[in-house]
């Protein structure tokens, strides 16, 4: 019996599991939103408010939060 894997997908996994493709799903402007909040541009409260209305910044910011902690 042979396995075949091809490198793209090998790779591809690799990248979702280390958590670094987290990035691409949020636009520029989420993006900028996200860096200033890590920033401390944003109060927290603003920041509860934006989440509320685009609850993927949260996952984003915690997975942000996780990498540069190591």
């Amino acid at each position: 019996m042979t396995v075949h894997f091809t490198v793209s997908g090998l790779t591809r996994n690799l990248i979702h599991s280390l958590g670094l493709d987290h990035e691409r799903a949020l636009t520029p402007e989420q993006n900028l939103l996200l860096e200033c909040y890590l920033a401390g541009q944003i109060p927290e409260s603003a920041w509860n408010d934006y989440v509320f209305e685009m609850p993927e910044l949260k996952k984003h910011a915690n997975a942000r939060r996780g990498r540069s902690s190591t």
